[in-house]
């Protein structure tokens, strides 16, 4: 999941409801910053989530 600052707690409990079990968390360099949050217009700042590593 991409994500926004803001958005960051809402992907991590999310994963951890759908899954059971704590995401990976990694930050996006700000430079490579070119995907949308999931849950608004912003750039996203984080990945959440074990299987898109």
């Amino acid at each position: 999941m991409y994500c926004c600052f803001e958005h960051v707690e809402v992907a991590i409990d999310m994963y951890v409801d759908n899954k059971e079990r704590a995401p990976e968390i990694i930050a996006i360099p700000v430079d490579k910053q070119t995907k949308l949050c999931e849950f608004c217009a912003k750039r996203a700042e984080y990945m959440v989530g074990n299987e898109c590593f």
